[in-house]
């Protein structure tokens, strides 16, 4: 259930009319970083960082690497129990969060029930659709009185300038979490530091984080299907020629299809912004990189590798892949186990595998690291120590971490009413959870990630393997750790690029439509929006005192 809804956490809605309320809040409060353009971003502060102080309370059988999510291959015979009692003071507080899925009830429910009573504190959950949930929070944060006194926000659901606001409205931690205070709270001080990093504005930490992985997609194909003997391209070039040696039209077989994740990620191209030789500012539609990347994409759609519902944009493309019309894919990690569930029931010999990364060249692949938190959670501004530290013993109980009672209680329920054991050792749901247990404490706060799902066999050490040999090619890309709400006159100012990606992939048209945009991009925002950048990159120098 875990990583299923993470799959689901997708940018789906800017926050709409309700801002300009939410701005009217900022305006009463202290003005945050470029409070005097209307613009604020995220920028952190070392000294405001939690120590990371890892704990583990079952040893892995596949540690983390550089940050790589580790895996157990097994369910550890015994669970750790960390609290022998309930850390909290029996207070009643408010909580509100997103859900992809069927809200549960949230009166005379087992589970919410049993969390709550092993935490000592009844959370009193307001859950709302997350595809809707940026419109929900920009109102509930335009009226700082209806403020639920623990708050999830996911961050592509960060309003225009919640930097100003935030500390109007919500706690500021750093008292109670910056460098070794964290330390009275285990689990806490066992999260990343760049998870915090996510929850940091204005050089203060205002959040709690929900940990992401080091690496969210990869590029699969169809291990079962490929012919014998076939070699794994490590080049540009071979996954050319290697995709084109799978399509038989004739068969109904593609080779692949869209690639543009894997283009990207092969030619190393920057999520947004990276810098030249000389420092200066370069936006990643005006790479060399990028060029590249589309170039490629133009010839793998010219030699009719790719699936004409691909080619045609219709259709499903998980579906081509597992039904072997398509023997090759790019997608989240996240997809991998949901095929593995679906498939191998009726397909045993069903096998999903991840190419290894490679450069264009076939010299030293580069990858951008993804984002280490997609959400924080926030706690009401108050003046009461007692409430905010009963607060934080709850999020120190569900902050604990795989391998204890209490992860199991947090996300799957109580034994023998939310759940069974099978002979793996892992959690079976009954019908009463299909309606009471959905995801809700894990949006507050959460573990580090690792892989459990023992249920596929070989998967957790092909997918911990996967990417601890892929970690060392990771790096940080310009401004990460920063959420950065750009002006709202450069809102649209990208949205050509993505409809033209697939027109010149396509062959509709040409890498001379590219130097156009770029040029209409840059006399239409781009070199201001360059500018608004530059402030930041100045801003957040080391000897501006910030990290």
């Amino acid at each position: 259930m875990r990583a299923s809804s993470q799959e689901h956490r997708r940018r789906w809605v800017a926050v709409t009319a309700a801002v300009g309320a939410v701005s009217l809040v900022a305006a009463c409060g202290g003005g945050g970083i470029g409070s005097e353009t209307g613009v604020e971003q995220q920028v952190g502060n070392a000294a405001a960082l939690p120590n990371h102080v890892p704990v583990e309370y079952a040893t892995p059988d596949f540690p983390s690497v550089n940050g790589s999510t580790a895996g157990f291959e097994n369910v550890p015979e015994e669970l750790v129990q960390v609290f022998d009692s309930p850390p909290g003071s029996g207070g009643k507080y408010t909580v509100m969060t997103p859900l992809w899925g069927t809200i549960p009830p949230t009166e005379g429910n087992q589970y919410f029930d049993a969390v709550n009573e092993a935490i000592g504190t009844d959370l009193r959950f307001q859950i709302s659709d997350g595809n809707t949930y940026g419109d929900k929070l920009a109102a509930v944060l335009a009226s700082p009185k209806d403020v639920a006194d623990w708050v999830s926000i996911p961050s592509w659901n960060i309003p225009p300038r919640f930097g100003q606001a935030v500390d109007t409205i919500f706690t500021d931690l750093t008292p109670y979490l910056a460098g070794d205070a964290v330390e009275a709270y285990p689990n806490l001080a066992n999260i990343p530091t760049d998870a915090w990093r996510a929850c940091m504005w204005n050089g203060k930490l205002y959040g709690l984080p929900f940990p992401g992985e080091l690496i969210n997609d990869a590029t699969f194909y169809r291990a079962d299907l490929l012919p014998e003997d076939v070699e794994l391209p490590t080049t540009a070039d071979e996954m050319l020629e290697f995709v084109d040696s799978l399509t038989d039209a004739g068969d109904r077989q593609w080779g692949t299809n869209d690639l543009w994740a894997h283009a990207t990620q092969m030619f190393s191209v920057p999520p947004k912004w990276t810098q030249d030789a000389e420092g200066n500012l370069v936006h990643r539609v005006e790479t060399q990189e990028y060029r590249d990347a589309l170039a490629w994409m133009a010839e793998l759609y010219a030699q009719g590798s790719v699936h004409p519902d691909a080619v045609a944009e219709s259709g499903d493309g998980k579906e081509r892949f597992e039904s072997g019309q398509v023997l090759v894919t790019a997608d989240g990690l996240g997809a991998w186990h949901e095929a593995l569930g679906r498939n191998l029931p009726s397909n045993p010999d069903f096998a999903q595998q991840p190419m290894p990364v490679f450069a264009a060249d076939g010299g030293e692949p580069q990858l951008y690291k993804a984002n280490a938190a997609s959400m924080c959670s926030y706690l009401k501004k108050s003046d009461d120590e007692a409430v905010v530290a009963e607060l934080l013993e709850a999020a120190n109980f569900l902050a604990s971490p795989y391998g204890t009672a209490e992860y199991q209680l947090i996300n799957s329920g109580v034994e023998g009413v939310h759940f069974e054991l099978d002979a793996d050792r892992l959690p079976v749901a009954t019908q009463l959870a299909q309606t009471e247990v959905q995801p809700s404490y894990i949006f507050l706060v959460d573990p580090p990630v690792v892989n459990a799902k023992v249920q596929y066999p070989g998967y957790v050490e092909d997918f911990t393997t996967w990417m601890a040999d892929a970690a060392p090619y990771v790096v940080e890309p310009l401004f990460y750790g920063m959420q950065i709400t750009e002006p709202a006159a450069y809102a649209s100012l990208g949205q050509p690029f993505e409809d033209l990606e697939g027109d010149i992939a396509r062959g509709r048209k040409s890498l001379d439509d590219l130097d156009a945009a770029v040029e209409t991009w840059r006399s239409s925002g781009g070199e201001e929006l360059r500018a608004f950048y530059q402030e930041i990159l100045d801003g957040s120098a080391p000897d501006a005192g910030t990290d």
